[in-house]
């Protein structure tokens, strides 16, 4: 238990770059603050809670919650103000590792709380750290701001049909169009030419047909049987008159 505690030596594992002053300045105000920095809270951490958890560690004089400055909802940190130097080197000693909310939570040394400094400062509105974070972490919104943005833009592809063109109308270029495959008239075409054969066929077939019954034409020069003699007689007649 005693390695989740903070060694009391370091001030603070991290320098605010918003901090108005030299390094030196920083550690200074550090070492007089009576203001703790709180870390790796859960979005649904209540100030009730963050309440009774660090009054253990002394008089509480004021917390404030870290905001989305875009949904002015808590984003995952907070400042607790003590009355007393030595209360809040026991909030840093003692409750820096433990639980809140089913969290492992980071306590540290803060120069002292501005106004303005309770907003997110990452893009989204909320910390920077949650911006590009790649994890799912339910307690935080679940993934990173950026993971987000990208997956909803891949569920907007989804939903509006992009690169799924199954349910598409066929596209035809000129080629398609000769070969009959372009629109309503281009299709009667096609039908036409493709049913052309059977028509010529069909029409083949019945000239076959009345052909057959059609009696053949009689050449004079040949007499077919059952034809009468008395036309040759009278052509004999007429041949030696």
């Amino acid at each position: 238990m005693a390695s989740l505690f903070k060694d009391p030596s370091k001030l603070s594992v991290y320098r605010d770059r918003r901090f108005p002053g030299t390094q030196e300045e920083f550690e200074a105000a550090l070492l007089a603050s009576l203001t703790v920095y709180v870390g790796n809270m859960s979005f649904y951490t209540t100030e009730e809670q963050a309440y009774e958890l660090f009054s253990r560690a002394g008089e509480i004089k004021k917390i404030i919650m870290g905001l989305d400055k875009n949904t002015k909802t808590p984003c995952g940190f907070c400042f607790v103000l003590y009355y007393s130097r030595e209360d809040a080197e026991d909030a840093v000693k003692y409750i820096s590792g433990t639980m809140l909310d089913d969290r492992p939570i980071r306590v540290d040394f803060d120069w002292g709380f501005e106004e303005g400094r309770q907003w997110g400062r990452g893009r989204s509105g909320g910390q920077v750290r949650d911006e590009y974070r790649t994890d799912y972490d339910p307690g935080r919104g679940g993934y990173g701001k950026m993971v987000q943005k990208e997956l909803e833009a891949q569920r907007e592809l989804v939903d509006y049909g992009v690169g799924f063109q199954t349910n598409a109308p066929p596209q035809f270029d000129r080629a398609d169009r000769k070969r009959g495959y372009g629109d309503r008239n281009d299709r009667g075409d096609y039908q036409r030419r493709r049913s052309a054969p059977d028509m010529a066929r069909r029409a083949t077939d019945s000239d076959s047909k009345r052909d057959a019954n059609q009696e053949p034409e009689k050449n004079p020069r040949f007499r077919e049987k059952g034809d009468s003699d008395d036309e040759d007689d009278d052509y004999d007649k007429k041949r030696w008159r």
